[in-house]
C-alpha cells in the first residue's frame, strides 16, 4: 500500500507570483545558505559526484513551453502513490522570474534515462567537488561560470546507485544562456521559484521496499523524485525559506535504485 502525505509550509514566500531576479534576492539566498551547516558523507566505497544548482532569470513566454521530446509518462506510470491520469509528464507554464535550471536526461542514456537532473557528474581524479560541478555545468548546458558565481552548498545526498552527490548553488548572470549538450541532455527548463514553493509540495510516500519515505516534488504536471527532488526540497527550505532541514534520509523510488 502506498500512502502519500503533503507538507504545507505556512507563509511560504512568493506562492503564486513571479520572483524578481535581483541583487536583493541573491543576497538573501547567499545569507540563508551561509547559516546552514552542511552535512557531508564519507564515501565508504561509493563514488563521488557533484551537481550544480543554477539560478537564473526566466520569461514565462520565452521559457515556459515544454515540447515533451522525452516521454516521462513511462516512469510516472510506475511511480509510487500516484494516479498517472492526473499527470502529464510536462512542465509547461512553470517559468517566469527567478528560476532554477533543470535538465531532462536523454532517453538514450544507459543510466537514469528520461529522469530530471541538475548538471553534474562524477568527480575526476585531482578535481575538487566544486571544480567538477563547474566543469559538468559547462559540458552539459554550456554555462562557463566560475567560483565568483557560487552562493553556497547544500548537504551531500547518498544515492541508491552508489554515489555521494555534493550540491553547489550558483547565480548565473542575466545574459548567460544555457545550451543543451544533445549527447546527455534532452531539454533544459527554467522552473520559477513560485513553482518550487507550491503548497502541495513536497509529497511523502510510503513504500514496502523501504522504511524511509519517498519524496516527490510536484513541478507542472510531473513529479520529481530523489535525488533531484530531495535537493530541490532542501534548496527551497534552506535557500528560499531560511529553514535548515536534512534530506539524506529521504528515499528514492525503486525504479531509480539502479
Amino acid at each position: 500500500m502506498h500512502r502519500a502525505a503533503t507538507l504545507v509550509v505556512a507563509g511560504a514566500p512568493w506562492q503564486g507570483c513571479a520572483v524578481e531576479f535581483d541583487d536583493e534576492l541573491r543576497a538573501r539566498i547567499k545569507a540563508n545558505l551561509a547559516t546552514h551547516k552542511v552535512k557531508e558523507h564519507e564515501l565508504d566505497g561509493r563514488r563521488h559526484a557533484a551537481v550544480a544548482l543554477v539560478l537564473l532569470d526566466s520569461d514565462a513566454e520565452l521559457h515556459g513551453a515544454d515540447d515533451a521530446a522525452v516521454d516521462r509518462m513511462q516512469d510516472l506510470t510506475i511511480a509510487p502513490g500516484i494516479d498517472p491520469d492526473e499527470l502529464t509528464g510536462r512542465v509547461d507554464g512553470t517559468a517566469g522570474g527567478a528560476a532554477l535550471l533543470l535538465t531532462r536526461r536523454g532517453a538514450n542514456l544507459s543510466a537514469h534515462a528520461r529522469q530530471w537532473a541538475f548538471p553534474g557528474g562524477r568527480i575526476d581524479a585531482g578535481e575538487t567537488p566544486l571544480e567538477a560541478a563547474l566543469r559538468e555545468m559547462q559540458e552539459e548546458v554550456g554555462l562557463a561560470l566560475d567560483e565568483s558565481h557560487l552562493l553556497g552548498r547544500l548537504d551531500d545526498y547518498p544515492t541508491r546507485s552508489g554515489y555521494v552527490m555534493s550540491s553547489f548553488v550558483f547565480w548565473a548572470g542575466s545574459t548567460d544562456e544555457p545550451v543543451a549538450n544533445p549527447d546527455e541532455v534532452a531539454s533544459i527548463h527554467r522552473i520559477g521559484f513560485d513553482e518550487l514553493v507550491r503548497d502541495d509540495s513536497p509529497r511523502f510516500v510510503e513504500i514496502p521496499e523501504s522504511d524511509r519515505p519517498v519524496v516527490q516534488v510536484p513541478i507542472g504536471g510531473d513529479l520529481i523524485h530523489a535525488p533531484t527532488g530531495a535537493i530541490i526540497y532542501q534548496f527551497r527550505a534552506v535557500g528560499l525559506e531560511g529553514r535548515s532541514i536534512r534530506v539524506d534520509e529521504l528515499e528514492q523510488p525503486v525504479f531509480a535504485w539502479k
